[in-house]
């Protein structure tokens, strides 16, 4: 027979082990799950592991209460086809680059990168402090998307060719990839360009699809193969002295987030920027050198070729700013800073 004192203690341990399993399922209830897909595979060297060591440092500064899955390209969607579905809400987040969206408004694409555009650090400061990412953050909440800027990386390779080009004469007729404002000054000297997500380039040149590629620097390159198909590799990269990384979200998910997890999401992008920009600086010699060894030659634009892309991206920018009254808004704002930069940058560093 059960006396009254062993009924309370049965009743008091039950009552306690149920106050337990509710703190742990409102504690469980509490955390927040998001998906992020990435534009880069995680094997692709600097720009694929971003995501990641986004994911993990969010997860690790909450003790675990904001856990971002991130998703390699082609598993929630291709790789440069993210702002639709952020947009809509079919995941929370996506990493990319501002260029992938550039066919939803050619500004997002001087978000990036621009021809002869400014190098990593002075691309920083307009953005930070000349007014870019205000800039950003307006168009992108037009479709419900929260913007971050979240990475940077130094200059890139501006083609691999199967052939050494002499002069831009003889790029009349290639079928080339080609990124952001980049492809428009192509297509003046008569290429068929192509923006093709990283994952799609090497089977296209492979399969004869595209004639030749860009994408970014040595290191990254080297990791998607391009050097075992086409062996002229050119220097300097005219049309990326620096590339921009994004992350976007969905405007109603960043909403319902705490201010520590905002707080840690945005720390974990302003981080990234440090580390990326260090590996992109620190990885091309060895993948230079490694490219010499496989028979690829490392090649320099003539300074009369370079002559010529320019012109001609002065003549495209006209043509984007009077189409266009963001790319003219984004283009007034950085004229603007760069004016005042030029009286230190043109004086503070060595030539």
């Amino acid at each position: 027979m059960v006396t009254g004192k062993v009924k309370s203690l049965c009743v008091a341990a039950a009552v306690g082990i149920f106050a337990v399993t509710m703190t742990a399922g409102e504690a469980d209830a509490k955390k927040v799950r998001w998906k992020m897909h990435s534009a880069f595979g995680k094997n692709v060297a600097v720009i694929g592991p971003v995501g990641y060591r986004i994911a993990d440092w969010v997860r690790d500064v909450t003790d675990g209460d904001f856990d971002i899955k991130v998703f390699e390209p082609g598993a929630l969607a291709g790789g440069y086809a993210y702002y639709d579905p952020v947009s809509q809400g079919a995941f929370e987040a996506a990493y990319g680059t501002p260029g992938a969206n550039q066919g939803k408004n050619s500004a997002f694409a001087f978000l990036s990168t621009w021809p002869f555009g400014p190098g990593a650090l002075e691309f920083n400061a307009w953005l930070i402090h000349g007014g870019g990412v205000e800039l950003a953050k307006e168009l992108y909440a037009r479709d419900g998307i929260e913007y971050f800027y979240c990475g940077m990386i130094p200059p890139e390779t501006s083609g691999w060719f199967r052939e050494p080009i002499n002069s831009l004469s003889e790029l009349k007729g290639l079928k080339m990839r080609f990124f952001g404002m980049g492809a428009k000054v192509m297509q003046k000297f008569g290429v068929s360009t192509q923006q093709l997500a990283g994952g799609d380039i090497y089977p296209a040149l492979e399969l004869g699809t595209i004639d030749a590629t860009e994408f970014s620097m040595p290191a990254i390159d080297r990791t998607l193969g391009f050097y075992q198909i086409a062996k002229y590799n050119y220097y300097p990269g005219w049309h990326q002295q620096s590339t921009t990384n994004e992350v976007v979200v969905n405007k109603a998910a960043w909403d319902k987030l705490s201010k520590p997890h905002q707080t840690a999401f945005e720390l974990a992008c302003k981080a990234n920027y440090q580390i990326e920009l260090a590996d992109g600086e620190a990885l091309q010699s060895a993948a230079m050198l490694a490219n010499e060894k496989d028979g690829v030659k490392n090649m320099t634009w003539p300074d009369e070729i370079l002559d010529e892309l320019r012109a001609a991206w002065g003549d495209v920018l006209q043509e984007e700013i009077a189409a266009n009254p963001d790319v003219k808004k984004l283009w007034d704002s950085y004229s603007k800073f760069n004016a005042e930069y030029k009286i230190w940058g043109e004086r503070g560093y060595l030539k």
